[in-house]
């Protein structure tokens, strides 16, 4: 097989050599021969460096004073068409599904042509098509995209640019007694590769998520100090979260424009990407309840009633991994160092926020004018008080507030100036919010339990078939119980019609039946003798 294999490639390599040294010696040959110069040292010479005998040399130039080309005469060979491109995709990239298909159009219709041979197929489509188009005939665009070339950005600075991302931690949580998966939204230095901020939600993240990481990232302090300041620019991938008027004026605040990528182009934002897939090659992997465990026969995991990490031990841990990948962890790209030692190493000068400016970061603001009441400030049709209002009745204020945030605002005054914070008057107790929260949860779980049972009642099961026939139902249903079902749906149906509707009742043993008149008998009865 070796021998054979060696063989094959050194044909091949031989047959490309002669092809580009016939391309490059006849116009040689022909001038030589025009001139009358050509001799049989020419040539062997052409001969021996291209690895052919001297006859094919000679036909090469019989054929060229013939024809006037130096090329071979071309032959018509079989080569993928768009048609074969769409039966590749039919087939997903099956080549003998489309030599059958071929097959059988020719039988079908006598004017189509011959299909090739199934080894003719396979050597157009390795000829006609790169590695990326076959791959991407069969499974699609992602697995095209696997076999490009991307470049990378050229090396810059630290705090040049910074990339966002959102992603859905694949690992299930105790949060209140349910299981839910925490979605975990940061930011990382494309630089030094340091991740400058990190803001966790047991949820699918919005507004508020993208702010609160935001204000760790322009925060050089602990924990991810002294790493921070001010970037040039951020990259997104048209999150709506990233992208929304909050986040948008609280970056355009600080001129730091958001570059809003194409979506679905993970490679525009490799270094986020690259986190991604190292936090759950590191972490998620190891951890409880993860969602992508190997599993046993039937799709079980080993250990099904394996016990889950309560979400504040899962942000504990993920704050863990942070602080040791900023100051442990060695990436290969940055020679030897840890993000924070590139980053430390870096002299390029740093742009801080002010403490008092990045205390109100991300805060919205519907515009409008209020007036501290002797209730405090109502806002939303709520009222918020605070220490700090005693005396101030009848101040005109302006009200600010991180998204999604309702318990507490913050209050300024009309020339700008930071008032303080008030909370909600009638908030509820803990122990009020846990009783409503229960009972929400106990009345979505019987929903869904009714659901649940009424699509059983809808679901149809069919007979399995062996030929192309209308499957016949299951589950036989006798007479009697047809006539009950519609009878009660009848019921049913008249009750809903008519609320006030009562059935009629079996006649009482002690009525008496009222007695119908003979036919015979005599038409002007008297009161009394009816009586």
């Amino acid at each position: 097989m070796n021998d054979s294999s060696a063989g094959t490639q050194g044909a091949g390599k031989a047959v490309f050599t002669a092809r580009s040294g016939r391309l490059a010696a006849l116009p040689r040959l022909l001038s030589l021969d025009q001139s009358g110069e050509l001799t049989s040292a020419h040539v062997k010479l052409v001969a021996t460096a291209v690895g052919r005998s001297e006859r094919a040399v000679w036909r090469w130039v019989a054929t060229a004073r013939a024809t006037g080309h130096v090329d071979a005469a071309s032959r018509t060979r079989f080569s993928v068409t768009p048609e074969i491109r769409r039966l590749l995709v039919l087939w997903g990239g099956n080549a003998s599904a489309v030599h059958r298909e071929l097959k059988q159009r020719a039988l079908d219709d006598p004017l189509m042509p011959a299909a090739p041979s199934l080894s003719t197929i396979h050597r157009a489509l390795r000829r006609d098509l790169t590695p990326g188009e076959r791959a991407g005939l069969a499974k699609g665009e992602a697995a095209r995209r696997a076999f490009d070339v991307f470049a990378q950005r050229p090396p810059a600075h630290r705090n040049a640019a910074w990339e966002g991302d959102h992603k859905c931690v694949p690992v299930r949580v105790l949060l209140e007694d349910q299981l839910v998966q925490p979605w975990v939204t940061w930011f990382i230095d494309c630089h030094a590769k340091v991740i400058t901020g990190v803001a966790v939600t047991p949820h699918a993240p919005s507004a508020d998520a993208v702010l609160a990481a935001l204000r760790m990232a322009l925060d050089r302090t602990e924990p991810f100090g002294p790493a921070g300041g001010l970037p040039g620019l951020i990259r997104v991938d048209r999150g709506k979260e990233f992208l929304c008027a909050t986040v948008a004026s609280a970056l355009g605040a600080f001129a730091v424009p958001v570059v809003d990528l194409p979506a679905y182009s993970p490679h525009l934002k490799g270094t986020i990407e690259a986190l991604n897939g190292a936090v759950e090659d590191m972490l998620f992997v190891s951890m409880p309840r993860y969602v992508h465990r190997q599993t046993l026969t039937g799709g079980r995991t080993a250990d099904p009633d394996e016990p889950a990490l309560s979400f504040e031990a899962f942000v504990e841990l993920l704050l863990k991994w942070v602080h040791w990948w900023n100051t442990e962890h060695q990436p290969r790209a940055l020679g030897g160092r840890t993000p924070m030692q590139a980053w430390s190493c870096d002299p390029t000068p740093l742009h801080d926020v002010p403490a008092e400016q990045l205390a109100h970061f991300g805060l919205e603001d519907d515009g409008r004018t209020r007036t501290i009441t002797t209730q405090g400030v109502r806002w939303r049709n709520r009222h918020y008080i605070a220490p700090w209002m005693v005396g101030q009745a009848g101040v005109r204020v302006a009200v600010r507030h991180l998204p999604h945030h309702d318990l507490t605002i913050e209050v300024f005054g009309l020339d700008g100036v930071h008032l303080g914070s008030a909370v909600l008057a009638e908030a509820a107790s803990e122990e009020q919010v846990r009783k409503v929260r229960s009972a929400r949860t106990a009345k979505a779980r019987r929903l869904r339990a009714d659901m649940k049972a009424a699509a059983r009642l809808r679901r149809e099961r069919f007979e399995a078939v062996t030929t192309a026939a209308p499957p016949e139902r299951l589950g036989a249903l006798t007479e009697a119980e047809a006539e009950a079902e519609l009878a009660e749906s009848d019921a049913a149906g008249l009750r809903r019609a008519d609320p006030g509707y009562i059935p009629h009742q079996p006649v009482p043993d002690g009525w008496a039946r009222p007695v119908p008149p003979a036919a015979d008998g005599p038409e002007d009865d008297t009161p009394e003798e009816n009586a």
